[in-house]
């Protein structure tokens, strides 16, 4: 903790040492030895000494301990060594010895403790906010890269790799140099280290490497654990105020000189100014008598406490505060309050320091004072490290109320004080059975609390280092929640019929225990998870400790002799369980706000997946049978009741887990379970309200208005789970998937997971190494056909692959299933998905292959897709007609209505663009009739302006000029008429223009009548028409961009005009009719100078 290469504190007390005997010699104390004696710490008793430590096993010692080691052991753990002094005239320097030798902490398991987060004694769990790993893989990996990185760790490393040296005990001051070999980068380094202590614990640490941070460094770490393991390795002194006495006054003098000179840069101005005062008769020092010794231990006012660096400490936590959202903050917070629990748990009077220390930060935090100001919310963050100071997110709970509550509660009831104290408390005689009695029917003790409250006490216990006492209240508290259970069955059973002939349900808790900040239900299981871990807590050798130190996730469980206060065949294991159970099965409202949300369903899992971990034998199903049935019957106690609030909170996750386990023994009964725990309340339009005529009875403020459930996506998903898991185990089951697949339809209202479950049964019916299910397939369909259903009208960016999936399970069922969809696409599909993918699909050869359908049924099933299409393009012309006329060809009177219902919509539905496409298709398809009559409808919907020259209309209307040209003078002369109307860009004009002078149109005529083969006048109709239309949009287009034009495009604006001399040329009178255009020009633009200068350059 913050070792920093300073001298050690001053000595707390003044050492003056009376004591001399009238036949000692000046220099030597009363049964002392001579000046400047040492000895080896372990002396005569090593063997027993190492006996005590563990070092060696125990019946295995060498010889009995003698009872000055005992006493002497005693005495070091309880007295401070002035009282010692002060009860005795004078002390045997043997018995000093040993007391100063006893004084040293005996255990590795606090020197962990003080320089690791995690010692490996708590289930990782259990930490707050921290979740089990599964062991193996890459996170144990990564797990024994960090846990190698603690200074724990790399203490035994130093230790082990013979790192130490110096070790020397002088009193109760130990000192020795630790070596930090060298690194790629580093050199070697020698640090100094220096420990005091008392009664067993370290009080102070110094090390020259000037590390800080919370805990011990590892240099620190490796000197006291040489002295725990090696204690014969070192040379133990008594304290130096003791050799001093021992000392006359040359000696004095010689040993002040050479200190002097070996130190003589570092203590010589301090030795001169202690010199000066010494020697002045009214300086302080003179007015105190003795003199102080930091080696001399502990005052009587001293407390015993293990050296903690609080200043450190602030500072660590105000650092992880102020990296506000960054996710390793919160977990080092935890981590910390998980070292509270650690040292709680140890009665560790540090822990209740520490815990004082991270609160005071939080409460100096100036962000709260900001919120405050400004009203802000608390984050989710710090609510998650506030609840554990036993805070609650309810607006009217705080975590200041519940601290003035906690300051309120007392430990002097007497039932209390009976039920923690004793296995053998019981009343036989007790016949009181009303709510609250004290006993139960087997006249053992219960505890009426409120039941966080009471689970609270359990955890305290637990923390405080009563794992005895907190089993007993655990127990209790289980039992009364058993009879309680018991007692609301009946209640309900006689209120069956009027509540559900009414339709409500009572909440009657409105703080749910799975998700509590105080965490009930987890404290009482992981208290009765401890009570039968098979897990050696004595720690029969410290060194054994260290070697299992992080190994608790291999523990096994078993199932110990029955304790007094449990049923015949019951255990701690099977207690757990069952109030694991009872707790996840209560019917708890869903709490406000993401943070509390999140919460529940956190630990919920967290719960579960705890419980996933012990393997169930026929004790344990008889508990989960137990409790499923009075989850089924116990109607507003049990959130699995008939009738539930529309906001309690989901039971998914747990009837999923309920349903795993009961399924190989009692199907009958998971079944039930989990189809009644597929309700999503909250979701329903029209949902049962809660009773207010009576106390504890809620109901929606707007019933019809969803509330704000923040993880309803999450939930939705658990429920999908649920489903699925059902749908799985019931393959094979005609009844049972029928049952489920009724659940789905009346609860799950996502189409998203609706699709999911009907993916997923479509998987589990088609594995590769069976034969097809064909009533999964069958669920599989009607899951995909309610999706359709539910998708119709609204957006849905995955429609098309839903689509085509049902087409392929339909595919999969058969023949008949594919009919049936088409024959009723108008509820399932928009019709351009009919068209475009469902018909296309089934007429396809891969769907005929896959069928292996002969002529007739290919012939019935190609008649259903056709009059789908007619359908559909009836219904939207615009969209499906072309892809009706291509499922239509083989079919002469179906492609004919096809052909109908497209000249139909010409007029008013459909677009040129649209016209067009279809216009390509009849000419590709061989109809260059139909193309030509389809292609004047669509240019009567086209209007293209005079600067639309890139328009992609262009090629349409170029490719219908050709197919009438290539038809012949008549067809091109009914469509020219029609182009001057809708183009007026004079570019696209002049290409029509060209290409209609080039050739001779039509080669083959209608009736196969050839033409003339000449070529057609541009003098007469119809390219005199077009020729003029040309010339007058090259006109327009030149007033136009002459409007707007820029000196940047005037290169440009000429090499227009030069195209546009060329189509004046065209005419017979061309020349003329350019050049007075040009004239005209230069007369009106003749303030733009520069341009009409290019102008006269080009054109004259």
């Amino acid at each position: 903790m913050a070792e920093r290469g300073q001298l050690p504190p001053p000595a707390k007390r003044l050492c003056c040492r009376p004591g001399y005997g009238s036949g000692c010699r000046p220099g030597q104390r009363a049964g002392g030895a001579g000046p400047g004696s040492g000895a080896l710490c372990a002396g005569p008793s090593s063997a027993a000494a190492a006996a005590a430590l563990g070092l060696l096993p125990l019946g295995k010692t060498q010889s009995p301990e003698s009872l000055l080691d005992i006493a002497a052991r005693k005495v070091a753990e309880k007295w401070p060594f002035q009282r010692v002094e002060e009860r005795f005239e004078r002390i045997p320097e043997p018995v000093q010895r040993r007391i100063v030798y006893w004084s040293f902490p005996r255990s590795e398991r606090e020197i962990c403790m003080y320089s690791s987060f995690n010692t490996g004694a708590e289930d990782p769990a259990a930490a707050p906010g921290g979740a089990a790993t599964a062991p193996g893989g890459a996170a144990d990996a990564a797990a024994a890269a960090d846990e190698s990185r603690l200074p724990f760790r790399r203490g035994i490393a130093l230790l082990d790799g013979g790192c130490v040296d110096n070790v020397l005990q002088v009193g109760f001051h130990l000192s020795g140099t630790v070596t930090e070999p060298a690194m790629q980068s580093e050199p070697e380094t020698v640090c100094n280290v220096a420990i005091s202590f008392d009664r067993c614990k370290i009080t102070s640490v110094t090390c020259s490497c000037g590390n800080k941070d919370i805990f011990y460094c590892a240099h620190v770490v490796a000197l006291s654990l040489y002295r725990i393991r090696k204690p014969d390795q070192v040379k133990l002194h008594l304290p130096i105020s003791e050799t001093l006495f021992q000392m006359n006054r040359d000696q004095l003098q010689k040993f002040v000189q050479y200190l002097i000179t070996v130190h003589h840069t570092e203590v010589l101005p301090t030795a001169q100014k202690l010199a000066d005062e010494i020697l002045s008769q009214n300086s302080e020092i003179n007015q105190v008598h003795g003199a102080p010794d930091p080696t001399a231990g502990a005052s009587i006012d001293d407390e015993n406490c293990w050296h903690l660096d609080e200043e450190q400490v602030q500072e660590q936590v105000k650092l992880f505060l102020s990296q506000g959202g960054y996710h390793g903050s919160g977990k080092q917070l935890n981590l910390l309050f998980a070292k509270v629990r650690e040292m709680l748990k140890m009665r560790d009077s540090n822990g209740a320091r520490m815990l004082t220390l991270i609160t005071e930060q939080f409460m100096a935090d100036p962000r709260l004072s900001l919120w405050r100001q400004q009203g802000t919310a608390m984050t989710d963050k710090y609510r998650q490290l506030w609840d554990e100071l036993d805070s609650s997110n309810r607006p009217h709970r705080t975590v200041f109320t519940r601290a003035i509550e906690a300051c309120d509660l007392h430990w002097q009831d007497s039932h209390l004080q009976h039920i923690i104290s004793s296995d053998l408390y019981t009343n036989y005689c007790y016949h009181d059975d009303t709510e609250n009695s004290l006993f139960d029917s087997h006249g053992w003790p219960l505890w009426h609390e409120h039941v966080p409250t009471a689970c609270a006490r359990v955890d305290a216990l637990r923390s405080h280092g009563y794992p005895r006492e907190a089993l007993r209240l655990a127990i209790a508290i289980v039992n009364t929640l058993r009879r309680q259970q018991q007692k609301q069955l009946e209640m309900f059973r006689a209120q069956k019929k009027e509540l559900l002939h009414r339709g409500v349900t009572s909440i009657t808790n409105l703080e749910g225990w799975v998700g509590h900040p105080l965490d009930p239900i987890g404290t009482l299981f992981s208290s009765l998870m401890e009570a039968c871990r098979v897990d050696d807590e004595s720690f029969h050798g410290f060194s054994d400790f260290t070697e299992n130190m992080g190994q608790c996730k291999s523990l096994e469980y078993q199932q110990l002799p029955a304790h007094k206060f449990l049923e015949e065949g019951e255990s701690y294991l099977t207690l757990a369980v069952e109030v694991a159970l009872i707790g996840l099965g209560q019917q708890r409202i869903m709490p406000d706000g993401l943070y509390a949300q999140e919460k529940v369903c956190r630990n919920e899992e967290q719960l579960i997946s705890k419980l996933q971990e012990i393997e169930l034998d026929d004790t344990l199903v008889k508990i989960f049978r137990k409790q499923a049935v009075f989850l089924l019957e116990a109607g507003p106690y049990s959130g699995l009741g008939e009738v539930v609030h529309r906001e309690s909170v989901p039971m998914h996750t747990f009837a999923k887990y309920l349903f795993t386990s009961l399924l190989p023994h009692d199907a009958e009964l998971a079944y039930k379970t989990a189809l009644r725990a597929m309700r999503l309340l909250v979701l329903e339009s029209t949902a049962p309200s809660g009773d207010m005529s009576r106390p504890h009875h809620i109901a929606s403020v707007v019933p019809n208005r969803y509330p704000r459930w923040f993880t309803l996506s999450h939930i939705e998903s658990q429920q999908c789970e649920l489903a699925s898991t059902m749908l799985t185990a019931a393959k094979g089951d005609v009844r049972r998937l029928e049952t489920v697949l009724e659940s789905i339809q009346k609860n799950i209202h996502s189409s998203s997971h609706i699709f999911k479950l009907a993916q997923d049964a479509f998987k589990i019916a088609t594995l590769m190494d069976s034969l097809p299910d064909i009533t999964l397939l069958k669920v599989s369909l009607e899951l995909g056909l309610q999706v359709m259903r539910m998708t119709l009208s609204t957006l849905n960016w995955r429609r098309r692959e839903m689509v085509r999936w049902l087409v392929t399970c339909a595919t999969e069922v058969g023949v008949y299933a594919l009919d049936s969809i088409m024959q009723n696409w108008f509820t399932l599909f928009t019709p351009t998905e009919a068209t475009s993918i469902v018909a296309t699909t089934v007429m396809s050869n891969s769907t005929i292959v896959r069928l292996h359908l002969d002529c007739h049924q290919q012939e019935k099933l190609a008649g259903s897709a056709r009059t789908l299409a007619l359908q559909c393009a009836m219904k939207d012309p615009q969209n499906c007609a072309l892809s009706a006329l291509t499922l239509c060809e083989k079919d002469h009177i179906a492609f004919e209505t096809a052909y109908q219902i497209v000249l139909d919509a010409a007029t008013t539905g459909m677009s040129y663009s649209q016209l067009f496409t279809i216009a390509r298709y009849m000419e590709h398809r061989g109809y260059p009739m139909r193309a030509y009559k389809l292609a004047t409808l669509a240019m009567t919907h086209l209007n293209l302006s005079y600067n639309q020259d890139t328009h992609p209309a262009i090629n349409d209307v170029l490719w219908a000029c050709a197919l009438s040209h290539s038809l012949g003078k008549n067809e091109l002369a009914a469509i020219i008429p029609l182009v001057v109307k809708s183009v007026k860009c004079a570019t696209v004009l002049s290409d029509i223009l060209r290409r209609c002078t080039l050739t001779t149109p039509g080669m083959v005529g209608l009736h196969g009548r050839r033409n003339s083969g000449k070529l057609m006048s541009l003098d007469k109709a119809p390219l005199r028409q077009l020729l003029d239309a040309t010339i007058g949009a090259y006109i327009n287009t030149t007033h136009s961009r002459l409007t707007h034009i820029s000196p940047r495009h005037y290169s440009e604006f000429i090499e227009f005009l030069s195209k546009a001399r060329e189509t004046f040329l065209m005419a017979h009178d061309g020349h003329i009719q350019f050049t007075q255009f040009i004239d005209n020009l230069k007369q009106i633009y003749k303030g733009k100078k520069k341009l009409m200068m290019l102008v006269r350059e080009r054109f004259g």
